[in-house]
């Protein structure tokens, strides 16, 4: 049962506006509020597929921030160095994406029955791991507001399941080559390292400041045709393969969300 309220952690995201409706972009940047109600929307459907998003807020602030922790098997792979020929690890993302799944959190169990679709929601994220050299990763991504772009940020960081965190160097090394070659030519899109707005603790990032550059066909085409879009779960479509995080297709098949008024709300 989804709780609307944001006072507490781990609740949906306060919004007035009556969530049956999907959230209408007016132009190619976000305000807050329709950010929020993006939010919930996505939220919402996360709950039905068991996708594993939940929405945070640090203590004494107002904000709040989408949370997902995942899974991510990747094959550890040796090269010889030129320069002191010593060998060094490279985390290399394994695309061994197939038939299991599984969150780091107190997510529930996904279903494995593949005939049962009402419970199919399998995370690509988080595959099995078969490689001789391979092992996991633990991901932890954040969708933030950010005021000066008014468009969402994707944050996140990487562990090991011993807990070291990964360096930039190994977070670069785990991107998809294609990815990586596109982002290094175009280094006010790389990813980088940051202080959380919100957390104040250092986090990886994609830049945003060419977010607009991508949404603003997206959102010309969907008005065009009438269509309603939710800003947040189209931009993380995008964004977020780049870094390993990948969006299931039923996110935007047609669901019946549910009317905060049937919600418990306390108080």
């Amino acid at each position: 049962m989804i709780v609307i309220g944001s006072e507490s952690r781990g609740s949906v995201p306060n919004t007035s506006p009556n969530v049956r409706d999907m959230a209408q972009v007016s132009c190619c940047q976000l305000d807050e509020e329709e950010f929020r109600k993006c939010c919930l929307q996505l939220l919402q459907r996360s709950e039905e597929l068991r996708d594993g998003w939940s929405w945070q807020q640090p203590q004494g602030s107002e904000d709040g921030y989408l949370k997902k922790t995942t899974l991510r098997c990747v094959s550890v792979t040796s090269k010889r160095s030129k320069k002191n020929q010593q060998d060094s690890a490279l985390l290399i993302d394994s695309d061994c994406r197939q038939n299991q799944s599984a969150h780091v959190s107190a997510a529930p169990e996904e279903a494995t029955d593949d005939a049962d679709d009402e419970d199919v929601a399998d995370d690509a994220d988080v595959p099995a791991c078969s490689a001789c050299e391979s092992s996991f990763l633990q991901f932890e991504y954040h969708v933030v507001f950010s005021c000066s772009y008014s468009s969402p940020v994707l944050y996140f960081r990487a562990f090991t399941l011993e807990g070291r965190s990964l360096t930039l160097e190994e977070v670069w090394s785990s991107i998809h080559p294609n990815f990586r070659l596109h982002l290094q030519e175009n280094p006010l899109n790389a990813v980088s390292q940051q202080e959380h707005p919100l957390l104040g603790q250092p986090f990886f990032l994609l830049h945003p400041c060419r977010t607009e550059e991508f949404m603003k066909p997206l959102l010309q085409m969907a008005q065009q045709h009438h269509r309603s879009v939710n800003y947040v779960l189209s931009w993380l479509s995008i964004i977020g393969p780049v870094v390993g995080l990948h969006v299931p297709l039923q996110y935007f098949s047609t669901v019946c969300v549910k009317d905060p008024a049937s919600s418990s709300n306390p108080g």
